[in-house]
């Protein structure tokens, strides 16, 4: 089963986990006193290429039904909503540049280029995914709702079709993040009110409508005789976008020693042990400063899982600090390439759709999850 007792799985005493807390909160006072003109400029720049890629891209489109204007008019379109949902959307509507009260830039206003209403979104991930990270019947993040990730999740024979669910997630994603905070298992077990759910869904339709309305209706429109070739522009850029937010989300959250956790762990949880089942539940990924601009900067998972509101900007120096504290404390950092992280969460999905009489390692020490009676285990053995 998943971790019921971090500290133990950890071999740190209370002492330590205090220790630890205090000096990540050091981090959070450094970087807070320490953000400014630097950081403004740096989220100014972002938005002013994304919208430059952005309006390159449609005007590009005009010509689309010449191939090579075709091309290169996805690329600039898909990379400019890549931009816009990775380092613009989700950091913004964190509230990582809210400090700057510039009422364009704040989480109370931005409203990001995709089907998920960014109200819903605040609080499917920004409350109930960053509080209860990957708690076994409180994060809804763990399998999304349709995906066996831990052996903690009863198996179940619609579990066999978890490779075709995984593939349609990642082909259609920002309709899977739009319907996350549904919560349709509340629904089906009668915990949420289907008069919420409708209201939420009458939300829902109303964005996925604007969304689906400009892309393939109004933009595609514009562009007289090109119609066709700019709607089939338009949809693959948000394919494009869909396909690398997925990649980069769940290699933050499903690869090998993202570990999970029991509500039994919430229980009387301090403020450093939080840290502390951040740090254990995520997982990073390496990539130069073009795949962690276009990223959102969330190859840096464990560090945004540590400060979900601090300037995306600031991780790559933060993520030094944290290395060094896993270090001091004999904790892991869970790094890989992009490549083995992606390919180690895809194990665990085509693992986990079988029985678990099917599979070799036991709930207790399993690469995809493990538990603090792993040792008892391996002593025994």
């Amino acid at each position: 089963m998943a971790i019921t007792d971090i500290k133990a799985y950890a071999h740190l005493t209370e002492a330590d986990v205090e220790n630890l807390g205090r000096e990540l909160d050091a981090i959070r006072r450094d970087v807070e006193e320490s953000r400014g003109d630097k950081d403004a400029a740096y989220i100014r720049k972002a938005i002013q290429l994304q919208r430059g890629l952005a309006a390159g891209g449609r005007i590009t489109l005009f010509a689309s039904a010449f191939p090579p204007a075709w091309v290169a008019g996805t690329a600039m379109l898909g990379a400019a909503k890549i931009i816009e949902n990775m380092e613009l959307g989700h950091n913004i509507i964190h509230g990582q540049w809210d400090w700057m009260n510039d009422p364009e830039i704040h989480s109370t206003s931005w409203e990001w280029d995709t089907t998920c209403p960014s109200s819903h979104w605040k609080h499917s991930h920004n409350y109930i995914h960053h509080k209860y990270t990957n708690v076994v019947g409180k994060d809804n993040d763990v399998g999304y709702g349709i995906l066996r990730v831990t052996r903690d999740q009863k198996w179940h024979p619609i579990n066999l079709g978890q490779p075709l669910y995984n593939a349609m997630l990642a082909t259609l994603f920002q309709y899977g993040v739009a319907l996350h905070d549904l919560n349709i298992e509340a629904i089906r077990k009668r915990e949420k009110p289907l008069s919420e759910a409708w209201a939420q869904l009458k939300v829902i339709g109303r964005k996925v409508g604007k969304q689906m309305g400009k892309d393939y209706v109004v933009y595609p429109l514009l562009t007289g005789p090109a119609f066709v070739s700019t709607l089939t522009a338009n949809a693959t850029a948000n394919l494009i976008r869909n396909l690398w937010s997925y990649t980069v989300i769940f290699c933050g959250h499903f690869p090998d020693r993202a570990e999970k956790f029991t509500e039994a762990e919430l229980e009387r949880e301090t403020p450093p042990e939080w840290y502390l089942r951040q740090l254990l539940g995520s997982a990073n990924f390496r990539g130069g400063k073009l795949m962690t601009f276009m990223s959102g900067n969330l190859n840096y998972q464990i560090e945004h899982h540590l400060f979900p509101d601090l300037p995306s900007n600031r991780y790559i120096e933060i993520a030094e600090r944290v290395k060094a504290l896993c270090e001091k404390y004999q904790l892991p950092y869970t790094t890989g390439s992009l490549a083995h992280q992606y390919w180690q969460t895809l194990r665990t999905i085509w693992k986990l759709s079988l029985p678990d009489r099917f599979l070799t390692a036991t709930a207790d020490d399993a690469p995809e999850t493990a538990s603090e009676r792993k040792y008892e285990l391996r002593a025994v053995a």
